[in-house]
């Protein structure tokens, strides 16, 4: 069986609250690493990098914490790389959603055919010109395939990071109301391919075979992006901001399986877990329970 390199990224720099930087030290504390090793697999611990707290950038107000999103992106891509030099697929432990612009950079360095999975409750298309708050956690995709800031567009070692053509969009909830007019115009006109919530909602791990098995036929590896708030906050109430009516957990964990059972995923990242709404450690117990289960499940973590 392939390892898994687990790497924390304790930083809410691209967030609009705090409470994303302690969730790697939270899912360790849930005992994420021994659930792991549960499933058979070796695990490697690469450890956390600096801690990144969100604070208000008042300066900056259509581009709060830019330098702070870029750095933490530059130091994620240099781990990651080392993870998957080392022989290990990376599990990466966010943090906001920016970080997986760090990830996607390392794996492009050694697969540059690769296809993103965005699991997600929002799509983060805009860009300072558009955005209300500011805060790049609703920005990174926009990033990630050429558009916005060249500070955060460029900062890897291609540009863009992926085509559209190899990026699926999954699970995002256009009723939840954080998925505004410029970004449903840009959606209307992108190339990736959109499965919304309400076209998979029931159906997810069916839809996510269809995805799989459409990836698989144009890239060479896979990385899923996944973010919390693409569960209903009814049912799994941490993600930092609450979407209501999304996806049930357990159907969330079902087609996170079928893209870990890819026989070309290469990674995952976790992000938007908000230790502050989770006091007790119930819900951190609970995503590892399920990201465990995911793990267990996926024949693409055959050598």
């Amino acid at each position: 069986m392939r390892r898994i390199g687990v790497l924390g990224v304790p930083s809410s720099a691209g967030a609009r609250q705090k409470g994303q930087e302690k969730a790697p030290q939270a899912l360790r504390k849930a005992s994420l690493l021994e659930k792991i090793r549960l499933t058979g697999l070796e695990v490697l611990d690469f450890g956390d990098l600096p801690e990144v707290s969100y604070r208000p950038d008042k300066d900056n107000p259509k581009s709060q914490n830019l330098e702070l999103v870029v750095q933490v992106a530059k130091k994620v891509s240099g781990r990651v790389n080392r993870i998957i030099q080392e022989g290990s697929l990376p599990l990466v432990l966010g943090g906001d959603c920016t970080i997986t612009v760090g990830v996607l950079d390392a794996i492009i360095r050694n697969s540059p055919n690769l296809g993103l999975v965005y699991f997600d409750g929002d799509i983060d298309m805009n860009i300072p010109d558009t955005t209300i708050s500011g805060i790049f956690d609703g920005m990174g995709l926009a990033h990630i395939i050429g558009k916005g800031v060249k500070l955060l567009s460029h900062v890897g070692t291609r540009f863009p990071l992926v085509p559209e053509k190899n990026i699926v969009l999954f699970g995002y909830n256009q009723e939840a109301g954080s998925i505004d007019a410029w970004e449903t115009g840009v959606l209307s006109n992108c190339q990736m391919a959109k499965y919304p919530l309400s076209r998979i909602k029931g159906i997810a791990k069916d839809s996510a075979k269809k995805v799989v098995h459409q990836l698989e036929n144009e890239v060479d590896s896979i990385l899923v992006h996944f973010d919390v708030d693409v569960i209903d906050f009814d049912d799994f109430p941490a993600a930092d901001v609450p979407h209501h009516k999304g996806l049930s957990f357990d159907e969330t964990i079902e087609a996170l399986t079928v893209f870990i059972t890819s026989k070309k995923f290469v990674g995952l990242v976790v992000t938007e877990f908000n230790v502050n709404r989770d006091n007790e450690g119930l819900l951190a117990k609970r995503l590892v329970d399920g990201v465990g289960k995911a793990l267990r499940g996926g024949p693409g973590l055959i050598a």
